[in-house]
């Protein structure tokens, strides 16, 4: 038998987590929870076996791990929810939009001592591991710095649009859903991040999330990252972080693709998996029972999760 989870917001990662604990031996999705009944359905689709809930405490009731997709208001609660009953609890990021709730949040999931994390989706993957190790190793040399470059035609992609609070300013924008995942695989290669300035771009309508972000962070010894984000015109995406060392530098490409540097062109390091998001999401889910076993494990933190919501905000909220 695999760790019966609940699993409560059933939109794109909720589905997506879904099919892909349906598929790994180690879990066994037994409750299901979304407010759209047409979301319900769809899940059911992918997981049969499992119990669709009349309400999301029914859902926790009946699980050991709750994972949650929801957005990231309602987020904190049913997390504390969770914990209170003993559950272990794998969050979706960002792990909030409001930093003092979300101190609140992290401080009382540590008081009720329960595994938890955030589904960081690089945290267990091949490029943070081997640019971890490269830049552990001195391989990399001295680590510069590193850079952001984010681009979309439009936001949120027509795959995301079914969730349409990403639209919004309040809970969505590719700051706090793209650009927090390379602020987290910074930090875990250079240490703390501070922001030293940050010039968000809004739209007309103030209800509608940010459309360019131009940032400079530091280190504590003054290595920069420079973030430079945008929406709008005819073009593919782009999802790139460069770790600048120097001896050689690393590329990560679409989250996953890992290609280094000598001065030369970027080399890719390894053959593309077939399934980028399986090997990706099975990753994460193998490092996720380390955790629940209190073993070490490469996911990220409440407490990691919770420094990087605080460089998205103070982002967002424009500095200098």
């Amino acid at each position: 038998m695999g760790v019966k989870t609940a699993i409560i917001g059933l939109g794109i990662m909720g589905q997506r987590m879904l099919e892909h604990m349906v598929r790994h031996p180690e879990y066994e999705p037994v409750a299901l929870w979304d407010p759209s009944a047409e979301a319900c359905e769809a899940a059911s689709l992918l997981a049969p076996g499992a119990a669709v809930t009349d309400s999301a405490e029914a859902a926790i009731e009946a699980a050991k791990l709750v994972y949650l997709a929801c957005p990231p208001v309602p987020r904190k609660a049913y997390a504390l929810a969770a914990a209170a009953a003993g559950k272990a609890v794998f969050l979706e990021k960002p792990l909030g939009v409001d930093v003092s709730e979300s101190e609140d949040l992290v401080a009382r999931l540590a008081s009720f001592g329960v595994p938890a994390a955030v589904n960081f989706t690089q945290a267990a993957g091949a490029a943070l591991t081997d640019v971890s190790e490269a830049a552990r190793s001195g391989a990399m040399g001295d680590v510069l710095g590193a850079d952001i470059v984010v681009t979309y035609g439009s936001w949120p992609r027509a795959w995301q649009k079914a969730a349409d609070w990403l639209r919004f300013k309040d809970e969505g924008g590719m700051t706090r859903e793209v650009i927090s995942h390379f602020l987290f695989f910074s930090e875990r290669i250079l240490g703390p991040l501070s922001v030293v300035w940050a010039h968000p771009s809004y739209p007309d309508d103030p209800a509608l999330c940010e459309t360019h972000m131009l940032a400079r962070l530091e280190t504590a010894d003054g290595r920069p990252v420079t973030i430079m984000a945008s929406v709008g015109g005819a073009q593919p995406d782009r999802q790139e972080l460069t770790i600048k060392g120097a001896k050689t530098s690393r590329r990560i490409t679409d989250f996953y693709v890992d290609a280094m540097s000598d001065g030369g062109d970027f080399m890719e390091v390894r053959e593309r998996p077939a399934d980028p998001r399986a090997a990706s999401l099975k990753a994460q889910l193998d490092d996720l029972l380390l955790c629940l076993e209190g073993k070490p494990n490469r996911l990220a933190t409440p407490e990691e999760a919770l420094r990087v919501q605080k460089l998205i905000e103070a982002k967002l909220a424009g500095k200098g």
